[in-house]
């Protein structure tokens, strides 16, 4: 009975290698607990069955917090999970006109220049600021600050936008 809490250790190990939330690694080693007990007394199953959920249970509640908190800030090295985390609610301004997907435009964020589309597929004008509410490739999908779109007509290439009638240029 030894080798089957071993070998259902070991998948158990295997399962939380693959999704790290801590809590297969806490039923892993009760599962090794009760194979200690099975090779002690291998005819008292229900001694061994019991030591692995209070050894599990005991990690899961007094350990796995601790351990995960751990492992986040140490693989964490800014809080921000994943390239796109960091980028999405950042407040930017835009370098020249920003439209939809056939006009893209720029912006500055952390000193560097970033591809960026209008997500209401209109014109933005430049030195609008605006929240980037998504990322498409390397591409920033950006909104006005304050939600509202100033109303710009298309120029030629080159050309800056003029304001619609009644708008301001943006300062």
């Amino acid at each position: 009975m030894a080798i089957a809490w071993i070998a259902v250790g070991i998948v158990l190990i295997a399962v939380e290698l693959h999704h790290l939330a801590f809590y297969a690694l806490f039923v892993a080693v009760g599962c090794f607990g009760a194979a200690v007990v099975a090779l002690v007394a291998p005819d008292a199953i229900a001694l061994q069955v019991a030591v692995a959920i209070v050894v599990a249970a005991a990690g899961i509640l007094l350990i796995r917090g601790r351990v995960s908190a751990a492992f986040g800030h140490r693989h964490e090295s800014n809080g921000q999970r994943g390239v796109h985390g960091g980028l999405v609610g950042q407040e930017v301004e835009t370098l020249d006109v920003v439209g939809g997907a056939d006009r893209v435009g720029h912006v500055q964020l952390a000193g560097e220049r970033w591809l960026a589309i209008s997500g209401a597929d209109l014109p933005i004008g430049p030195g609008t600021r605006v929240l980037v509410t998504g990322v498409q490739g390397t591409t920033l999908i950006v909104w006005p600050v304050g939600g509202e779109l100033p109303a710009y007509l298309e120029v030629d290439e080159g050309d800056a936008p003029r304001p619609l009638d009644g708008e301001q240029e943006p300062s």
